[in-house]
């Protein structure tokens, strides 16, 4: 029988945001925050979290909530403007480190093969001190060399924009969540 399947193909994107690293690794850690960062017209929701808690977080992280190694989720969105389904997508997490990194896979899903992981580090940049947000992603499209050929004609693209809106949503919800923090430490 021959092989249908297409290539691996990777997807990486980095972003430097204004905050401390424990910060911004406890704003990505929290799966709340994924839908508030996916394109508003998706419509992305949280169906069904199964939420492991990952070991106590290192002292002075503001975290109160991580997605611990084991964690599922259910995350349901509209893959293209205006149409009215509704696709899908089971994930887990498979590697989580305080303040390092954190790794989700699709276990059912619009990809063939999917791995996301999301990992941060300090950096200081004019004088300001902040976090790199490293996104890497290695994907897999269904229908082999078609799949590939999609990837290629707009696949990419989708990416690019997917994150681009991302980063924007990061660099405007950062500040909020920045503020709830602050607002729950003087409490």
């Amino acid at each position: 029988m021959p092989d249908h399947r297409g290539m691996r193909h990777t997807f990486q994107a980095d972003q430097w945001l204004p905050f401390p690293l424990p910060v911004v690794f406890a704003f990505f850690a929290n799966p709340q925050n994924l839908p508030p960062l996916m394109p508003k017209w998706q419509q992305a929701r949280i169906e069904e979290l199964q939420l492991i808690a990952p070991p106590a977080p290192p002292a002075g992280s503001p975290a109160r909530l991580g997605t611990g190694v084991g964690t599922t989720m259910i995350l349901s969105f509209r893959m293209l403007p205006g149409i009215p389904f509704r696709m899908n997508w089971h994930a887990l997490i498979p590697e989580f480190a305080w303040n390092d990194h954190f790794c989700d896979t699709q276990t059912d899903g619009p990809f063939h093969y999917w791995r996301h992981c999301h990992s941060v580090v300090a950096e200081t940049r004019d004088g300001v001190e902040g976090t790199v947000v490293r996104d890497r992603v290695e994907y897999e499209l269904p229908g082999g060399l078609l799949g590939d050929l999609a990837n290629l004609l707009g696949g990419r693209a989708q990416f690019r924009y997917i994150f681009k809106v991302r980063q924007e949503q990061a660099a405007k919800l950062m500040p909020l969540f920045v503020e709830k923090l602050v607002a729950r430490g003087t409490r």
